[in-house]
């Protein structure tokens, strides 16, 4: 699965870095606090909020709030309706502002080789403060966990890869294709209750406006309190 998270990272630079582009690579940290429950029997939500520290790790680069509601339909399948809005500091300037609704459907896929196998679809719609398009985004997530421990949840090995397609081109920036491809290994630390906390490295390859390439290397930190 290793092998397979670098190889499509690779992939991904190679299709969204031409041999003329030039590419960018930054250090960051990011943080994400998430709470997910249900609101009464099968009709959950989720509400996270998620800084982002770029630029070699001394300022805020993004800063995410998110939050929506599902249905969950069985044991392995939910659907969701969701809001976010995003603040992207300019400095010397004024502040990015987008929006985005999405709908997201989670499945659990399987239990191969004594882990567990999931996914997540996201549709989003976006809209910019820098511009009047809608852009549409679909991004799709593989994730696999695995204990370390036979029969055990304490500490699980974790890594999943996050392709992002851009739909349209918007007045804003999009060009239509390949948006990012995020890459993550690391860990899952089973806390009191059903809460998780992961930690590990997370590789961001983003195909930015011009055809250039932007690399990001970052720590990421992810709270779950689940209730």
């Amino acid at each position: 699965m290793r092998r397979l998270i670098l190889s499509l990272s690779a992939l991904a630079f190679c299709l969204g870095a031409p041999a003329h582009a030039e590419t960018s690579q930054d250090e960051q940290f990011w943080l994400n606090l998430t709470s997910i429950g249900s609101i009464k029997d099968d009709l959950v939500y989720f509400a996270e909020i998620q800084p982002r520290v770029g630029d070699g790790i001394s300022r805020i680069d993004q800063a995410l709030f998110r939050g929506a509601m599902g249905w969950k339909f069985s044991p392995s399948v939910t659907l969701y309706q969701g809001f976010a809005h995003i603040v992207v500091p300019v400095e010397s300037g004024k502040d990015v502002n987008e929006e985005r609704s999405f709908q997201q459907i989670n499945w659990t896929l399987g239990k191969p080789w004594a882990g567990k196998l999931s996914s997540r679809t996201r549709l989003e719609q976006r809209w910019r403060s820098d511009g009047d398009d809608m852009g549409w985004r679909l991004r799709e997530m593989l994730r696999y966990e695995k204990p370390l421990k036979p029969g055990s949840d304490a500490l699980n090995a974790l890594v999943y890869a996050e392709g992002f397609i851009a739909l349209n081109d918007t007045d804003w920036g999009v060009r239509g294709g390949f948006d990012q491809l995020r890459s993550f290994i690391g860990a899952e630390v089973g806390l009191p209750g059903a809460s998780t906390l992961e930690v590990g490295y997370l590789n961001q390859v983003i195909n930015e406006r011009g055809g250039d390439t932007r690399v990001n290397h970052v720590a990421s930190v992810t709270l779950f309190f689940r209730h």
